[in-house]
């Protein structure tokens, strides 16, 4: 029986025709979530040994990754950062803030949720959110990539 890891691996190299590479924009966070983003770096979860690896461009990402309440100082950026991915791309919306907009929502600082300014195909709530329920959701974004490989 192979293990979990090859079967991701595999998996990963068949719909996204090798690595997938994940491009992180933080849009106004209090950086809880980006200290559980960089624990999946960690020995422990080990994302980079499944294939997955972050990446400075969004003209080589997959997936983005988004955390916080988008402030109106970054709608503009991140509506760019999008736009610049190739297709297909994923969008994941980490933590309460991502999500729903959190204690902030909408005001004259702030546009709210990630889905506000552009679309999103999976969530991730949490204030911050687990490793492990980050990990859960970039595997559901591969898993919901069904038929979009490179």
């Amino acid at each position: 029986m192979r293990c979990t890891a090859q079967r991701l691996q595999d998996e990963i190299l068949r719909r996204f025709g090798g690595a997938l590479a994940i491009r992180h924009v933080d849009a106004g966070s209090c950086n809880g979530c980006e200290l559980e983003i960089h624990a999946l770096s960690n020995p422990y979860y080990n994302l980079e040994g499944l294939g997955i690896h972050f990446v400075a461009s969004p003209r080589h990402a997959d997936m983005l990754l988004v955390t916080g309440p988008v402030s109106r100082h970054m709608e503009t950026a991140l509506q760019r950062t999008y736009a610049a991915m190739p297709e297909p791309k994923l969008v994941v919306a980490i933590g309460d803030c991502g999500c729903t907009g959190g204690v902030f929502g909408e005001s004259y600082a702030s546009c709210g949720r990630v889905s506000n300014v552009i679309p999103v195909d999976i969530a991730v709530p949490g204030c911050p959110p687990s490793p492990s329920a980050l990990m859960q959701g970039i595997l559901t974004g591969i898993s919901n990539a069904q038929g979009l490989a490179k």
